[in-house]
Formats: structure tokens, C-alpha cells, sequence
């Protein structure tokens, strides 16, 4: 599943810092913006993931899941 996420980037001296509109606290690290934008992205598919433990853990057992379609 592929998914399209804002990412801002700002050069904060020799390191360039990002974070997400969408999710927060997802944030990237890098000296170039290349490093920046992966480190943005594996920052968004662990807090993506974690959320989605976090949530099945308290879902009672007759709950229904269906996929939801945005766009």
C-alpha cells in the first residue's frame, strides 16, 4: 500500500531537518535532503505502524474491519 504524505524540509546549518503535515511528530534528519527524505519516511512507517498495533490491541472481538478508499 502506497500512501502520499506533505513533507517540509527546512536547512537548519549543514543539516537539513523535515517533518510531516499529516503525522504528527514524524520528523527526518539528514546532511543532504536525500538523507533527510528517508530518514522523514522511516520516521512515518513506524509511527504509521505503531498506531495501527496500539489501535487492534483494544478492538473488541465482533468489531467489523474493512479497507477505506480516501481519494
Amino acid at each position: 500500500m502506497k500512501n502520499e504524505f506533505s513533507a517540509i524540509f527546512e536547512r537548519d546549518g549543514e543539516w537539513f531537518i523535515g517533518y510531516c503535515l499529516e503525522v504528527p511528530g514524524a520528523n527526518g534528519l539528514g546532511k543532504t535532503i536525500e538523507e533527510c527524505r528517508e530518514s522523514l519516511a522511516e520516521s512515518i512507517a513506524l509511527i504509521l505502524k505503531d498506531r495501527r498495533e496500539d489501535t487492534r490491541k483494544g478492538l473488541p472481538k465482533n468489531a467489523i474491519r474493512e479497507t477505506v478508499l480516501v481519494g
